[in-house]
């Protein structure tokens, strides 16, 4: 019955949308946006809010334990450059690239698989297989290119990529590896088009909380940290004047703000919700790296028992598909999430000018 319930609420919600696109406004959902109220506001729908910032000396521990850590260690990989040579006997050394297979080729021994092993391990599969033809072989293995030992930066800088990491290479290295972040022209004056306070750098799945302007402009440490292999970057672009619609809608959708743009004017623009959400809904204030998160009670608003929730510029608003009680359970269910990240580096194909 409950279901019902919210089927016929959202359903009326969907025929008054068509009534405001249309010209119309509906005061039992809030349409007239004289009447919506800001969302800390006493007449909003929201139900809890929290942050999930961290405070600066636990982020300066956090920083210090990651540049303390170890570097994983190396296996050779496909594509590899390495350095092979045997003590005694110069006339076996090579320097030869690993397959894609996995593969190398060697004097005596022909292909040889390394791919997967440590350089220790390499060395003594080696001599075992040479010493059925030299006595007492001793092997060396040495990697003078890595190409698996690899980051991936994107968004805004110059040249986005995936990039080879040397040994104590670290985040402003590659920054300017990519060419510096990008640049906007805008009213006679060339302006930097990063926006270091939302971008976001991901290692293992987990938001590292680094501060990207002491990293990138000052090489300030723990901040400008070292690189490691399958490190995630993303630089924000500026991009004040958008929002966004993401989880269990009929598509994620973003659009141009407007300072009376709604709640349910962008889940309306965006398609509407799936009949499977749950009751409430997430917005993300103030970027992805360390938001504020608010409940809304969708249920609430639909049913004319709350009032509808003016958005802000940058509002991120996620539709789960069930229940989320505590805000961190919410976070590892939503960060880091390829659907925003996907979503923010995707060409605008569908937006509403919202009067602008």
């Amino acid at each position: 019955m409950r279901h019902l319930h919210r089927f016929l609420f959202r359903l009326a919600a969907v025929a008054a949308a068509a009534l405001f696109l249309a010209g119309c406004y509906y005061d039992r959902l809030t349409w007239n946006y004289s009447n919506v109220p800001e969302l800390e506001e006493q007449r909003s729908a929201l139900l809890e809010q929290s942050e999930t910032s961290e405070s600066e000396e636990k982020r300066i521990r956090i920083l210090e334990k990651l540049e303390k850590e170890n570097a994983d260690t190396y296996h050779i990989d496909a594509g590899d450059k390495i350095a092979i040579s045997v003590y005694n006997h110069s006339d076996l050394d090579i320097k030869t690239t690993v397959t894609p297979d996995g593969f190398i080729g060697m004097m005596f021994l022909g292909q040889v698989k390394i791919a997967g092993l440590t350089l220790e391990q390499a060395a003594k599969l080696l001599e075992e297989k040479l010493s059925q033809y030299i006595r007492n072989p001793e092997v060396g293995v040495s990697p003078y290119e890595i190409r698996s030992e690899t980051v991936t930066i994107t968004g805004a800088v110059v040249h986005p990529g995936m990039y080879t990491i040397s040994h104590g290479m670290r985040l402003a290295d590659l920054i300017a590896q990519a060419g510096g972040t990008a640049t906007r022209f805008y009213d006679g004056h060339v302006l930097e088009a990063a926006d270091y306070e939302k971008s976001i750098f991901l290692r293992h799945d987990k938001i590292v909380p680094l501060d990207f302007q002491r990293a990138i402009s000052t090489g300030q440490r723990p901040h400008n940290i070292l690189l490691r292999k399958g490190d995630y970057i993303y630089i924000a672009p500026h991009e004040e004047s958008m929002i966004y619609v993401v989880g269990d809608v009929k598509k994620p959708y973003r659009q141009i703000w407007h300072k009376n743009t709604t709640l349910l004017e962008l889940l309306s623009a965006g398609g509407w919700v799936n009949e499977t959400c749950w009751s409430h809904v997430i917005i993300l204030r103030g970027g992805i790296a360390h938001p504020k998160m608010y409940k809304i009670d969708l249920d609430g608003i639909l049913a004319g028992k709350k009032s509808n929730v003016r958005l802000a510029a940058g509002d991120i608003v996620y539709v789960p598909k069930d229940n989320i009680s505590e805000y961190n359970v919410f976070v590892r269910k939503l960060f880091p999430t390829g659907q925003l990240i996907n979503l923010f580096m995707t060409p605008m194909t569908q937006y509403t000018s919202m009067g602008l």
